[in-house]
């Protein structure tokens, strides 16, 4: 159903209002469940995972980029305008062509998340919405089957991220754990061995817990500036650290992440062992 809008003003659009209002919209898009899928790939990908759009948001000239995915959703208002129009409305140059307003998916049970996981991340405070969705891309891209985020962890739904991880947000279920130590108690009682990212003298090297080939792992990763707290450490059943060259202390959070989801992957080690074979 194509709109064509006559006024920045239309009420009809206000899923779309200061999308550069990052506080605003971290507290809004929960609250009215939902949140916002910008560019057709990301687009598509949320639809293909089965997420129910509010409504399409784009420019007159891109109405051919996305034209099969409206035919689909004929009862679905398409709003469209000039180019000046939808900066106006969205505080942003809206050069990757189109949006869409989709309704927030239910809340996946962290039970029911972990039955059949064999290796999940779990994001403790990471509050960067750029390295929010570099690790859910990267867990997508590398097997992580399930990603469990602390009460006062980013969005994954946010706008930011969801662009970063090309839609991998989509495909990597997750959950947000309840305040206090009860979700580690749900790794523990879900068999789960927690390891923490984490520059300590006791820790082991990421080679050495892959080595191990735990049977079900919990990668323990935290915020840049603060890194992960005195409780997370202390309850882990270990820290864990990347070597480095150079003098270099760590990587981002995000890099670190990649590196020891790749590290684990049971492939990884497969082909490790095959090759120390020979």
């Amino acid at each position: 159903m194509i709109i064509r809008l006559e006024t920045a003003s239309d009420p009809r659009v206000s899923d779309y209002h200061s999308l550069t209002d990052v506080q605003l919209r971290k507290t809004r898009e929960p609250a009215e469940g939902l949140y916002i899928a910008e560019s057709p790939k990301v687009v598509r990908r949320a639809l293909a995972a089965g997420h129910r759009p509010r409504s399409f948001f784009l420019a007159e000239k891109r109405l051919p980029e996305i034209a099969d995915v409206l035919a689909a959703h004929p009862d679905i208002p398409a709003y469209v305008g000039t180019g000046a129009m939808l900066e106006e409305i969205t505080g942003i140059n809206l050069h990757r062509g189109a949006m869409a307003a989709m309704h927030r998916p239910a809340p996946v049970e962290i039970p029911t998340l972990l039955a059949e996981a064999r290796r999940v991340a779990v994001l403790e405070d990471i509050s960067d919405h750029t390295n929010i969705g570099a690790i859910f891309r990267s867990a997508a891209a590398l097997g992580i089957d399930a990603v469990l985020i602390s009460p006062r962890c980013g969005d994954p739904l946010y706008r930011r991220s969801i662009r970063v991880s090309m839609g991998a947000v989509f495909q990597v279920p997750w959950a947000r754990l309840p305040e206090g130590p009860s979700g580690f108690q749900m790794l523990q009682e879900a068999g789960f061995t927690t390891a923490a990212l984490a520059l300590l003298p006791d820790s082991l090297t990421i080679h050495e817990l892959a080595a191990r080939n735990e049977e079900k792992l919990a990668l323990i990763l935290g915020s840049e500036g603060y890194g992960l707290s005195a409780e997370t450490l202390a309850a882990a059943n270990h820290s864990v650290m990347i070597p480095m060259y150079a003098g270099v202390d760590s990587l981002n959070v995000a890099a670190a992440s990649a590196v020891a989801f790749f590290a684990t992957d049971p492939r990884t080690s497969k082909s490790a062992n095959a090759v120390s074979r020979e």
